[in-house]
């Protein structure tokens, strides 16, 4: 009994490690980049292997590395981060049963989900009679641990060679493009996007670019709050359309049985 429940343990890592080789790819590479970007902006090297651990979000910390370099406040960073970032509360919120029985481990597979991570914990399956929760967890170490060696590699190699670093910026607005096309896929109502757009190009005449992205932001929510009772109108009406489509679908069915 005892050998059987080694050699599952054993078996986690392993299994863990191929299911992410995938992960592997893309965090390496896009944390090489980031220690680029992040050299070649005037920071310190060490900051991009320390956000790596501490931070951990591809999104944010290159976004982090423009507001840090450009001189904002901790308020403002932290807030822009919050709200990027607020889709992991949906994560957090469907891996409930997955994480009833994690205990300790509980807060760092919290900390460690990340979009990557989250796909991989959504759709494979432990090896058979390995403890779930350690292997999960273990998939959440790894993928940190790639972001980490790309971040920490290109935050060396930046720091060592003289590297012309134009052009790696647009890493962040391929993560921002990419977050967009997902976020289409899910919510196809033309409203919410031309408000964004719409707030943007406000922002961008009225205020100072340093405040863009806030006064952006802003104005963007409360446009979707002016529009709510008409996207929830809009929303009841579609249901109400598509229940009368299979009613009446039935019923030709029904019809067609007689």
């Amino acid at each position: 009994m005892r050998s059987t429940t080694r050699n599952a343990a054993g078996g986690v890592l392993p299994a863990a490690f191929r299911a992410s080789l995938p992960v592997l790819l893309g965090y390496t590479t896009i944390g090489l980049a980031f220690g680029l970007v992040l050299v070649g902006a005037g920071l310190p090297w060490w900051l991009s292997p320390l956000m790596a651990l501490v931070v951990y979000a591809g999104a944010a910390q290159f976004m982090g590395v423009g507001l840090v370099a450009g001189g904002a406040g901790l308020a403002e960073i932290g807030l822009l981060t919050l709200l990027m970032n607020a889709r992991h509360a949906v994560y957090g919120l469907s891996l409930l049963g997955k994480f009833s029985g994690a205990g300790r481990l509980k807060p760092y597979l919290v900390f460690g989900l990340t979009d990557e991570t989250y796909g991989l914990l959504t759709t494979v399956e432990p090896p058979r009679g390995a403890d779930p929760i350690h292997f999960y967890a273990a998939l959440t170490a790894l993928d940190q641990c790639y972001w980490f060696l790309g971040c920490l590699a290109g935050a060396i190699l930046g720091a060592a060679l003289p590297f012309d670093t134009t052009g790696l910026d647009f890493a962040l607005t391929a993560l921002f493009v990419v977050l967009l096309v997902e976020q289409i896929r899910a919510q196809r109502r033309p409203e919410p996007y031309l408000a964004a757009l719409a707030a943007g190009a406000l922002a961008y005449f009225l205020v100072d670019p340093r405040d863009f992205l806030l006064a952006s932001l802003a104005l963007a929510i409360g446009g979707l709050l002016l529009l709510r009772g008409r996207l929830g109108a809009a929303g009841a009406a579609g249901a109400g359309a598509a229940s009368a489509v299979v009613r009446e679908g039935g019923n030709g069915a029904a019809g067609g049985d007689r």
